[in-house]
């Protein structure tokens, strides 16, 4: 990354985080966002999450530091020598995912998510999936609590909680990852390509309703297919 003239400094509401934000915003001066060559995000996973939404298609690089708690898409947190770490650092492209979503009225909801896409029950009743890969069905039923589509960088988040695998950021696979999978039995998921497209269709809707999610951001509630993949940009 080449080193910008004008920093952009941001901070999540932590006290540590808005504490770094005073200390090197005084030392390296900060623009706009929209002024600015890079952005510098302090603080957690989450922080640069919703940094990262804030600015898509803005072009801009952000460079995040960690103030949170693990930080797992965030670079060391110092104060020195700022202007060569950025000049310094590897370049990263992350596509996200694109969903597509058609709920029990018919109506098509489409979002982005950098981290995954998840199905949930929205029921008493765990939810029946049938599950397609580059349109050809690969498991006929799955009964789960949910199952969801994650991206390296999203890897270490739901993801992660669901015992799904880390993946490095940069590569060019997605995790589909089951969430207390009934049937079959303890079904952990399985690596795909970054280019797979998987749908997900939604068996007994009525009896059985299921929400989708886009990086918690956006919700849509009684689907009956979900069908995602990755946006190359």
């Amino acid at each position: 990354m080449a080193s910008p003239a004008k920093i952009a400094f941001v901070a999540s509401e932590a006290e540590v985080a808005q504490a770094a934000l005073a200390r090197l915003s005084g030392r390296y001066g900060t623009v706009p966002v929209e002024k600015a060559g890079v952005i510098v995000a302090l603080g957690g996973d989450g922080f640069m999450l919703q940094t990262l939404h804030q600015t898509e298609g803005s072009g801009i690089a952000v460079y995040g530091m960690n103030c949170g708690t693990i930080g797992f898409l965030m670079n060391e947190y110092t104060e020195d020598s700022l202007h060569e770490r950025l000049a310094a650092a590897e370049k990263t492209v992350l596509n996200p995912l694109e969903m597509v979503a058609v709920d029990a009225a018919g109506q098509t909801h489409r979002a982005l998510a950098i981290n995954e896409v998840a199905l949930l029950r929205a029921g008493p009743q765990a939810a029946k999936l049938r599950i397609s890969v580059d349109g050809k069905v690969r498991m006929e039923e799955l009964v789960c609590d949910g199952a969801l589509v994650s991206t390296p960088a999203g890897s270490t988040a739901y993801n992660y909680s669901a015992h799904g695998p880390i993946l490095p950021i940069g590569s060019d696979v997605l995790a589909l990852t089951a969430m207390a999978a009934f049937r079959p039995r303890r079904w952990r998921g399985a690596l795909l390509p970054k280019e797979a497209v998987v749908r997900f269709d939604v068996l007994e809707a009525e009896k059985r309703p299921v929400m989708a999610d886009a990086d918690s951001r956006n919700s849509v509630r009684d689907v009956i297919s979900v069908e995602i993949r990755s946006e190359s940009k």
